[in-house]
């Protein structure tokens, strides 16, 4: 199948949390045989941070971030594509996207991709005149990266045809074990960019925890963090690119991970650091969120603290040890049952479940 891919960016991580989940999902959907144009906008200097060259398994189109420029890039994708996919979050002219592509004259089929649902659910729950209330129901199905069944129940209740979650998961090709890299060495670090719906629980679950623990040593990487206060026990390094990502999770004694409000309020929404971090051979410790136990055991192959405390009690009783028995225990689960290659298939079964619904409808 011939996709279409309108993305915020394949090829550049900078400011942009979805980027490995795109690479690892594209990767091993063009594996089982498609072939995939990702389009994406020349906008917040991501061309000038690119992490990757174009991929071998997807055509790079960058558009200009203009009206011309997206409107040209929809009538590229539309002559060729057997199925158009409209990612959440592109970052510019999104509305104008997300119908377009729901009304395309084009005879193929559309997919909206949501990688934030829980904040679009509570966008759309709070405006009774959001676009995506009618642009839904036109596309054939709705994807997610995580959410559960609150997730699905939310798209269904304005209209989706189907919705299914398609959580982020690992790829053993790009996170895996590295050596340990005396600038990212700590007790506790934490890899997230600096947003508005994640800086309150960023504040309670690290950066109290750092003042409250003086003798212990905190990495803070991610965008955005240069103006924030920290304590002087916080070492911040601003971006840090994917090939930095095995090491930096590799060098501290645990890595912390932290949900935005809406993900921890919906649960079943791991973001991609939960995997990449367990890939590349991380002990996690994680706020908590519902459905945890559905992806990792607490207490065996990851440590659940629902307050700034309690990530305080994990870290002082934490061994190089103990991490390390937690941290292997994990990446044997995720290595079994959260793999990229995996979510590829299930992404196949719904193509086929769409075709079939067609069929039938003709």
């Amino acid at each position: 199948m011939r996709i279409g891919f309108f993305g915020s960016s394949l090829v550049s991580s900078y400011w942009n949390g979805a980027a490995t989940y795109y690479r690892g999902m594209l990767k091993h959907v063009a594996a089982l045989g498609h072939d995939i144009t990702f389009f994406e906008p020349d906008a917040f200097e991501r061309q000038s941070h690119r992490d990757i060259d174009d991929p071998p398994y997807a055509r790079v189109c960058v558009y200009p971030a203009t009206q011309d420029g997206w409107q040209r890039a929809l009538a590229q994708a539309s002559r060729s594509a057997d199925l158009l996919v409209k990612a959440s979050g592109v970052g510019v002219f999104d509305r104008e996207l997300d119908d377009a592509i729901a009304q395309a004259p084009s005879s193929a089929q559309r997919l909206y991709w949501d990688v934030d649902a829980p904040a679009t659910l509570d966008a759309i729950a709070g405006n009774p005149d959001h676009h995506l209330r009618e642009a839904i129901p036109r596309y054939d199905a709705v994807l997610t990266y995580g959410g559960g069944d609150a997730v699905v129940s939310g798209y269904r209740a304005i209209g989706a045809r189907d919705c299914v979650p398609l959580y982020n998961a690992l790829d053993p090709a790009t996170h895996f074990p590295a050596p340990p890299k005396p600038a990212f060495t700590c007790d506790l670090g934490l890899l997230a960019n600096r947003l508005p719906d994640r800086e309150a629980r960023v504040e309670s679950f690290f950066l109290d925890v750092a003042r409250n623990l003086p003798g212990k040593t905190f990495v803070l990487g991610g965008s955005g963090w240069e103006t924030k206060a920290t304590p002087d026990n916080v070492r911040k390094l601003g971006h840090v690119g994917t090939n930095d990502h095995n090491t930096f999770f590799g060098s501290g004694l645990a890595t912390l991970n932290v949900n935005r409000d809406s993900m921890a309020r919906y649960g079943f929404s791991p973001p991609t650091r939960v995997f990449e971090a367990i890939g590349a051979g991380a002990c996690l410790i994680t706020d908590d969120w519902k459905g945890i136990e559905f992806f990792l055991e607490p207490d065996s192959e990851i440590l659940v603290a629902s307050n700034g405390a309690a990530v305080a009690e994990h870290l002082a009783a934490l061994t190089p040890a103990r991490a390390r028995a937690i941290a292997e225990r994990a990446r044997a689960r995720i290595l079994a049952h959260h793999t990229y290659a995996q979510r590829a298939l299930q992404f196949n079964q719904l193509l086929e479940g769409m075709s079939t619904r067609v069929e039938a409808a003709e």
